[in-house]
């Protein structure tokens, strides 16, 4: 499947059929898959349809045994050397006052 032709819409209603099919293959029923992530059966048939929140897609596929699918679908991004060197010399050494924390000082400062 081309999923760079395809909208953001489809691709999520693909995905959901995938997760369908990955229940169905567990041989679990809506029920039983809501049951096992703690969740209602509504999320699980919305998740089915494409429209699950990232937290539940990871319970449903924690559940369905498919956890490792995960870095296959979005591996770790390593930092170049290059950005780290760049980063490097931006890198915060020291947190600053706020606005308000300054403002509460001269405050003090004037009380006495």
């Amino acid at each position: 499947m081309i999923f760079e032709k395809m909208s953001p819409i489809a691709i999520a209603e693909q995905l959901g059929e995938r997760l369908k099919q990955a229940r169905l293959n567990a041989d679990l029923t809506q029920a039983e898959l809501a049951s096992r992530t703690g969740l209602n059966r509504r999320t699980i048939l919305h998740a089915e349809k494409g429209n699950v929140q990232l937290k539940n897609l990871v319970a449903i596929l924690v559940n369905l045994g498919m956890v490792e699918q995960i870095n296959m679908f979005l591996f770790v991004q390593e930092i170049s050397p290059l950005q780290l060197a760049k980063l490097k010399g931006k890198k915060r050494q020291r947190a600053s006052r706020t606005q308000k924390k300054k403002r509460q000082i001269r405050e003090d400062k004037s009380l006495w």
